[in-house]
């Protein structure tokens, strides 16, 4: 089966995602998002999540076959986001492709969230998708996500080269955006306030950065290639209370513009030095926060500077959706993959080299 026809199901956080591709020719990729009702608690309840994922599903799914021009019957496989992500949300993804696959009497594939976000650099909306090049990263950003990751092969060798010990980098926007005083989300609000503000107003740390002393030698260390973020937010806070503490107005501008440096400074830094150390030439840059500006400009910058090619898919097939779930399902039946059990359960804490479930 040369171009198999592929229906995604994303649930993994607060994107109701379905994607429908054939082999890499994109087709569908409806998104509903609950946002909106997270806002007044400044960040991802769970619970609630969950609760829109049941009531979007049904229509996400009809608006997808509608868009594609097919019908349930006529797909190959289906695919599902089993892990990471959130456990309740991920269970009502998985309980819906289940019961479709049952129902349809397709097979299911159960895929790792984190390489459905590298899957998806293959999609395109005709059908001469580009391969993967034979020596891949992919430096994934997202708020609940921050990893470098070496691609082998998106179907059966995948291993993680660095993460974050701490918060991740979106993560640490809506923190920081939060004591700014900006909402949620905090990406795009501290993008927009940096736009006016100083990045050189503040020097903040640039966690895991400083060389460990072995002996009398210099050594990166065993955090390399890992992030923390942290010590950052927690500096930004100190920042802002010195002005308060003084009566004078907090320059949110600068604070933002010098919180953002700082966090793309060191995801880029890092991600380059990976791919250097690993001798990895090409780069795809995927999540939520690589719709940031001044990330993908940094990036770009970089990758350039290093001889690297950067891949960065359009902004709404970086962020969580179905259609990069169904690209992974689309290579995994042209593999040939087994297709998993229909008692595969939800995996909060999948690890990335575990492809399928």
């Amino acid at each position: 089966m040369n171009e198999p026809l592929v229906l995604g199901i994303e649930t993994s956080c607060d994107e109701t995602g379905i994607g429908i591709v054939r082999g890499t020719q994109l087709l569908a990729n409806e998104v509903a998002s609950s946002m909106d009702e997270h806002i007044r608690f400044g960040g991802v309840i769970p619970e609630i999540a969950a609760r829109a994922h049941l009531e979007a599903f049904t229509p996400t799914l009809r608006k997808a076959l509608d868009t594609a021009g097919v019908e349930l019957r006529d797909v190959d496989a289906i695919a599902v986001t089993a892990g990471p992500g959130l456990a309740g949300a991920l269970m009502v993804g998985l309980s819906a492709a289940k019961g479709l696959a049952l129902a349809a009497g397709k097979p299911l594939y159960g895929v790792n969230h984190l390489v459905a976000h590298v899957a998806v650099a293959l999609v395109e909306d005709d059908d001469d998708g580009s391969p993967l090049a034979p020596s891949t990263a992919a430096l994934l950003v997202s708020g609940g996500h921050t990893e470098i990751l070496r691609v082998g092969s998106l179907t059966d060798d995948m291993e993680l080269l660095g993460s974050t010990i701490d918060d991740a980098a979106g993560e640490a926007y809506d923190k920081t955006a939060r004591l700014l005083g900006l909402g949620y989300p905090g990406g795009p609000a501290i993008d927009a306030a940096a736009r006016q503000g100083d990045p050189r107003a503040f020097r903040f740390p640039r966690g895991l950065t400083m060389p460990k002393f072995e002996g009398t030698a210099q050594s990166p260390g065993k955090h390399r290639h890992n992030w923390s973020f942290s010590g950052l937010k927690t500096a930004v806070a100190r920042a802002a209370e010195q002005f308060e503490a003084q009566g004078l107005p907090v320059p949110v501008a600068d604070l933002a513009a010098s919180f953002q440096e700082a966090v793309v400074d060191v995801l880029t830094a890092k991600a380059v030095r990976a791919c250097r150390e690993h001798g990895l030439t090409s780069l795809l840059l995927g999540g939520g926060v690589a719709a940031n500006s001044r990330l993908r400009e940094l990036l770009a910058e970089r990758c350039a500077d290093a001889g690297i090619d950067l891949t960065v898919p359009p902004i709404p097939l970086c962020t969580d959706n179905g259609a990069m779930v169904a690209a992974l399902g689309a290579q995994l039946v042209s593999a040939g993959a087994q297709a998993s059990s229909l008692e595969i359960p939800a995996d909060s804490s999948l690890p990335v080299d575990q492809i399928l479930r």
